[in-house]
């Protein structure tokens, strides 16, 4: 077998969390789209394999790790957080294709400073502050982070500069307390514990808004085999995604019924879910978006419908599919 031969037969590596709640969200968020991962010999097996979709290689890697596996081209996709992507891949939408956001292990990236420092609620109030520090202690203010990169970058659009990092290699929220710096960046999600430790996120100081986000690698071999596999998973995930944020709803309307359904489409959104040609019989099932399917049955009934039927949907395929069209983007027909 050739080198190109072996590239077009490799399978595709998709790179999910190996463990904690961001590996439980993973496999559910890929059983909706009807993608089961399987974990070869179990829990401490870190390879595995997608039920009924061959072709496809499953590693089990730290949320980290997944960056830089996907940074080196190793995984072609990988379930990990945007905060990561950013931190570790400082180019990362030139390198990487952030494809979609899951929905979950949502967190934010922010600037928190001592609940004392009543005067200081943006950024631009620490920039004051960082002068004043140094000017009576003779030293810079610190910051403790394990988001370095992230850190830098935004303070530096704020113009903050009289500061300096201290890594974090533990829990950063307590910091400030130990006396190992004088505020921190960190991520949060309620904000109970940086209230905990008597810490407030300064007005403007989300830095990033994250949560777990598919990644693809353009730097991966897309061969044939990567490509169809590719496509597959992109496919089911649009489909559930689409399910998710739609409803069909049902009804049987005096017919003729395609002026009534021409004007169910304009108003509401909504797309023939049984193609162009009106049913004879005056049956008509509509998708629309899930807010807008209790308007549209309540018109429904305003235009002669006796009874409507509202029904949640499990996948929905259609002949375009954008994300895939978004790797394509990168990777090339």
């Amino acid at each position: 077998m050739t080198g190109a031969e072996a590239a077009a037969d490799a399978p595709l590596v998709l790179a999910v969390p190996s463990k904690g709640r961001l590996q439980e969200n993973a496999f559910q968020f890929f059983a909706r789209a009807g993608l089961e991962l399987v974990q070869g010999r179990g829990a401490r097996d870190y390879r595995g394999v997608i039920a009924d979709l061959p072709g496809v290689e499953v590693a089990f890697l730290s949320a980290s790790e997944i960056v830089g596996q996907l940074d080196g081209g190793a995984a072609h996709f990988g379930v990990t957080g945007e905060d990561l992507v950013r931190e570790h891949v400082p180019d990362a939408d030139r390198r990487l294709a952030l494809l979609t956001p899951l929905g979950f292990g949502r967190a934010n990236v922010v600037v928190a400073a001592p609940q004392a420092w009543i005067d200081v609620r943006s950024m631009a109030d620490l920039e004051d502050v960082a002068a004043s520090f140094r000017a009576r202690r003779g030293e810079r203010m610190r910051v403790a982070t394990k988001y370095v990169n992230l850190t830098r970058r935004f303070f530096a659009e704020h113009g903050v500069t009289d500061y300096r990092i201290v890594e974090s290699l533990g829990a950063t929220e307590g910091a400030p307390a130990a006396g190992a710096a004088e505020l921190i960046v960190d991520i949060a999600t309620t904000g109970a514990t940086l209230a905990a430790n008597a810490l407030k996120t300064l007005d403007d100081g989300v830095i990033l808004r994250s949560q777990a986000t598919l990644v693809a690698s353009p730097q991966a071999p897309w061969g044939a085999n990567a490509r169809a596999a590719a496509r597959a998973i992109l496919t089911r995930i649009a489909a559930a995604e689409d399910a998710r944020k739609s409803r069909e709803v049902r009804a049987r309307l005096p017919t003729p019924v395609h002026l009534i359904v021409e004007q169910a489409c304009a108003l509401f959104d909504a797309t023939p879910a049984l193609g162009d040609e009106p049913d004879p019989h005056g049956f008509v099932a509509l998708h629309c978006a899930r807010a807008k399917a209790a308007d549209l049955a309540d018109w429904l009934l305003g235009q002669g419908a006796v009874r409507v039927s509202v029904v949640a949907l499990e996948q929905v395929f259609d002949i375009r599919n954008p994300l895939f069209e978004a790797l394509e983007a990168r990777i090339g027909r």
